[in-house]
């Protein structure tokens, strides 16, 4: 049906619903029971974490994406615990409902489990965070087992990998094939050590499918096709500032061109005396 003739959503839907509180990983598991898909953007800063608060979204990640898209970085890897923690706190602050997920970035949390919990336990303690996100199958099953006994709520993430980049030899779509029943086991054992909910990037949509049908923890998608149970971009995709998107991004803005047309209109102003006019001047 078109969406004007949606039916508005209900008090208990995730995507806006007025629950009153945070979002809970009770409701993503409830949400999961209902069938209902759901939305999840990328957030760096409390202005953005407001917005998309008040449209609704009811997860926000404070991804290690900020390599890129915040401090200029042509991969995930080198952000750091340090760099991720204020913009983390940023998010927890200038939203009331979403659920603030915070990625470990590369290097805090691979050695060992007691490295994931204090990693994880920063996140949570000094920026606010209500879960943290992770890479990895079978090799982080015991820092996922840490994290939950310890009480605190993790995402994993399958497929591509961006922490693991060099060694997939650059971004390619993950799970084809023999490596596709891989992805599946360690679905399934991320699901049994504890992980709440599970992002799926960069693998065929047939897979993503079988995956989300097989598990009861709902997962994420990013490049997996429809079937998953919640979508998720990098909001500086979503909304066209990135200069050459992925495929599997769907541009929903021009903020790229609307910021070129605002900064040459205030610059052409500025240049012919035009700004600041009598109404923007204190007397």
């Amino acid at each position: 049906m078109p969406s004007s003739a949606m039916p508005p959503p209900t008090p208990t839907s995730l995507y806006g619903g007025a629950t009153g509180r945070r979002v809970t990983v009770r409701d993503l598991a409830a949400a999961k029971e209902r069938r209902e898909k759901w939305p999840m953007l990328t957030a760096y800063d409390a202005m953005t974490a407001r917005v998309f608060d008040e449209a609704g979204v009811p997860v926000l990640l404070v991804g290690d994406s900020a390599a890129m898209v915040v401090y200029g970085y042509d991969s995930t890897v080198p952000v750091t615990v340090d760099d991720l923690l204020p913009l983390t706190a940023g998010v927890v602050r200038g939203s009331s409902r979403a659920l603030v997920v915070a990625d470990l970035p590369f290097g805090s949390y691979q050695a060992s489990p007691a490295q994931a919990l204090e990693s994880a336990a920063r996140f949570l303690k000094e920026a606010g965070a209500h879960a943290v996100k992770l890479e990895g199958g079978h090799r982080v099953l015991p820092q996922v087992e840490t994290l939950v006994s310890a009480g605190v709520p993790v995402m994993g993430h399958l497929g591509l990998t961006p922490q693991s980049v060099n060694a997939f030899g650059g971004y390619r779509v993950q799970g084809r094939g023999e490596s596709g029943e891989e992805l599946m086991k360690d679905a399934k054992d991320l699901e049994r050590a504890g992980a709440f909910a599970l992002v799926l990037e960069c693998v065929p949509a047939e897979l993503a499918e079988r995956v989300t049908t097989s598990l009861s923890i709902p997962t994420i998608g990013i490049g997996a096709g429809p079937a998953t149970d919640a979508q998720v971009l990098v909001w500086q995709d979503l909304m066209g500032l990135t200069p050459r998107p992925a495929r599997f991004v769907k541009q929903y803005g021009d903020l790229a061109g609307d910021l070129d047309r605002a900064a040459r209109a205030f610059a052409e102003d500025v240049a012919s005396g035009a700004f600041p006019a009598q109404e923007h001047t204190y007397r």
